[in-house]
């Protein structure tokens, strides 16, 4: 990790929306002297004063226009189902030659509601940080959230390319490992390694929270640590996770048909006891696990939990 910028990056910086993902790089910018200046944008009165009493801006406001005004970066750090009236209400309002990006787990949404507020003398740069865990709000930000973890940008064709490489500073500052990728690719590759264990997480706790009373306490009270991670991925914004299955639709449902087809497999084997399908499968799934590791994508380089 870097130490403070000589120069801030950027004079004034807006987040819209300091929960635990715009709070931490709230902390990020400042611990690095990266802006200059950090406004962060929210709704509630409550949420508005704790970001201030957290330093994790120097003002705090719910009018998103006047934030935005000047802001030489603008960061969407709310669910990705808020964008576009988020957008008509900032359209106009950008500063020229600022950047504006996102951290949103569907880039495709991102690009099409945000990018027709965004004028031509206005970058814009999305990214997806792939860090987070089951908390939310201005008191789950922590500064280390991002370190070793992976931050992709999915700029639009012809997007500048130094307000790429400012934003590729500005993450690899934070700590995280930066990849460029197309959003329509970004989209389908979460949609296996994110949304779909959260989709079969939620799906699961739900299973168990419709047992009979007696039963659903047991399963509460004798819980593996199997279980245990499902209950901490399950623990997730509900508000967040509704906007990404809605928005990123078409690639959950490519993928959580294949995923029924395997399952279906797994099941045929069960029951007629094929034991050399089921180890060779497990055996593989092994082997990607060892992978996250080597890649240190195993959530354990902190004491917090992470997940992706």
């Amino acid at each position: 990790m870097t130490g403070p910028a000589e120069k801030p990056f950027f004079e004034k910086a807006c987040l819209i929306g300091v929960g635990l993902e715009g709070g931490s790089l709230a902390l990020n910018l400042r611990k690095h002297g990266m802006a200059g200046r950090i406004v962060g944008v929210a709704r509630r009165p409550e949420s508005l004063a704790r970001i201030l009493e957290l330093g994790l801006a120097d003002e705090a406001t719910d009018d998103v226009k006047a934030a935005v005004r000047d802001a030489d970066l603008v960061v969407f750090c709310t669910p990705v189902g808020a964008y576009a009236a988020l957008a008509d209400q900032v359209s106009g309002c950008f500063k020229e030659g600022a950047i504006v990006s996102d951290v949103g787990s569907v880039k495709q949404t991102a690009i099409r509601d945000l990018g027709p507020a965004i004028p031509d003398n206005v970058h814009f740069v999305p990214g997806h940080p792939i860090a987070g865990t089951e908390h939310s709000g201005p008191d789950a930000a922590f500064l280390e959230l991002f370190e070793d973890r992976y931050i992709i940008l999915t700029p639009p064709p012809g997007t500048d390319e130094e307000a790429v490489a400012k934003m590729k500073a500005l993450w690899e500052a934070c700590g995280s490992l930066v990849e460029i990728m197309d959003a329509a690719h970004h989209d389908k590759v979460l949609g296996i390694t994110s949304h779909l264990p959260h989709l079969i997480a939620y799906t699961i706790v739900a299973t168990a929270a419709d047992l009979e009373e007696t039963t659903r306490q047991e399963v509460i009270r004798y819980s593996a640590s199997g279980f245990r991670d499902f209950t901490r991925i399950a623990a997730s914004d509900p508000v967040m996770w509704r906007d990404i299955f809605l928005n990123n639709r078409e690639a959950v449902l490519e993928i959580l048909q294949r995923f029924t087809e395997d399952l279906t497999a797994l099941q045929r084997a069960i029951r007629w006891g094929e034991g050399e399908t089921l180890e060779k499968v497990f055996t593989r799934t092994r082997e990607i696990r060892r992978g996250v590791i080597e890649l240190h994508q195993a959530g354990t380089f902190d004491t917090r939990e992470k997940k992706d």
